[in-house]
């Protein structure tokens, strides 16, 4: 045996066992395949990734040259610099009427951070926390890291994959300690309404220790009439909610990597305790980015969000025309979440269908298109689709698809 593949079969014996315990993002698996296979040469759809296809709206880029000249080279403050910690606590109060000040504000590296950073300060091991799913790949791992157990309430397709207040009920147990959700929804694109997110918090008021972890990030990807509501607004729970929000989606900001998590006072102050040994203050030149995007006009990301309804429109109804798909009409975010199960156990003669996992990858190297299985996510039956592309590779995306499964048998 060489020394090179030695050291590979060793080298995950010497791995942490909390690190090996860990599910690789099935997000990034399928994004990191695609590429491999676009640079063979191969003409890639890519609809594996969450990630708007707009640019940063141009005043929030002449902000951050702006913070380049006026020399914000340095460290920032472990919770974010004071400006930017204002303006989100002036956005809660605008858009969400949730009353925090700069002081309940702690700004981290992404709202992802900003998730793992709340499970690690409220989680003990053997500490229970409900996720509705179908839920972000990441929730499961992120409460595995911090020793804690997953609870898993799994949204009905009939309900527009929502979780129920009775459902809720039912699953909680003296060692609840959190429970989270996201609406709008990855990847479902579902979005919870007031009337059912006041029911939720009714069933959350009768249990004292249970604390909730609101996922907003897709807030401003919103297709109802009603708009959004914030779980944190409702009075009898505004010490007991952890909104986490950031700029990536509604301002075409992943790369920027700015996310905050808005809390009770000896909640954040947990986080920055955290963050201040783990990362300390996130990047400067986009904290001022950041702030300009909460300040600035909203019209950029109102523009957005007609495209993703249009491009949504667009997607639901040709996946509708393949046989087989069972397809909801998402309400927010920016994402197709069709249930496949219907070719489980078929093949095209030379792979069966198995499941979920199978039929994305099947996919991506039969028609070069790629998806995300639902089993990450917590829904086996589904794949997701990000509909965040131009309207013409959407189009030729789902045309390919459909030629591909009628090769099923």
């Amino acid at each position: 045996m060489s020394a090179v593949a030695e050291q590979t079969q060793v080298a995950p014996r010497l791995l942490a066992d909390r690190i090996n315990a860990l599910e690789e993002s099935s997000t990034l698996a399928m994004t990191k395949m695609a590429r491999e296979l676009a640079a063979q040469g191969h003409k890639v759809i890519s609809l594996s990734v969450g990630e708007p296809d707009f640019k940063t709206p141009a005043h929030i880029c002449e902000a951050a040259k702006k913070a380049i000249d006026d020399g914000f080279h340095g460290y920032s403050p472990v919770a974010g610099y004071p400006d930017l910690r204002k303006a989100i606590a002036d956005k809660l109060k605008r858009d969400n009427n949730i009353d925090w000040k700069p002081e309940n504000i702690v700004v981290s590296t992404g709202a992802k951070h900003s998730l793992a950073n709340v499970i690690q300060v409220l989680i003990n091991p053997g500490d229970e926390v409900v996720i509705f799913a179908p839920y972000w790949v990441s929730y499961s791992e992120m409460v595995k890291l911090a020793e804690g157990k997953s609870v898993v309430i799994n949204g009905a397709f009939d309900n527009d994959f929502k979780v129920t207040a009775a459902q809720l009920e039912a699953a909680i147990t003296p060692r609840t300690r959190i429970v989270m959700y996201a609406s709008p929804n990855n990847p479902t694109g579902a979005v919870y309404s007031e009337n059912e997110l006041r029911e939720i918090a009714a069933v959350i008021e009768k249990h004292e220790d249970v604390y909730v972890l609101a996922d907003e990030i897709y807030e401003y990807i919103n297709f109802t009439e009603e708009g959004h509501f914030s779980i944190g607004s409702i009075p009898a729970l505004k010490d007991r909610v952890i909104t986490v929000n950031g700029v990536a989606k509604g301002y075409a900001m992943t790369g920027w990597r700015i996310g905050f998590t808005a809390a009770a006072k000896w909640i954040a102050d947990g986080v920055e305790k955290l963050q201040g040994q783990v990362t300390s203050g996130t990047n400067s030149i986009a904290q001022k980015a950041a702030t300009a995007a909460f300040n600035g006009p909203m019209e950029p990301s109102i523009e957005m969000t007609k495209a993703y309804a249009r491009r949504r429109d667009l997607v639901v109804g040709l996946l509708r025309e393949i046989p087989g798909f069972k397809v909801n009409m998402p309400q927010g975010a920016f994402y197709a979440f069709p249930d496949v199960s219907y070719y489980f156990g078929k093949s095209d003669g030379t792979t069966q269908i198995n499941d979920s996992d199978d039929f994305s990858n099947w996919l991506l190297n039969n028609s070069y298109v790629s998806t995300v299985a639902g089993s990450g996510f917590g829904a086996p039956d589904c794949i997701r689709i990000s509909t965040a592309a131009a309207d013409e590779s959407l189009v030729e995306a789902v045309q390919r698809i459909k030629d591909a499964v009628a090769t099923l048998k």
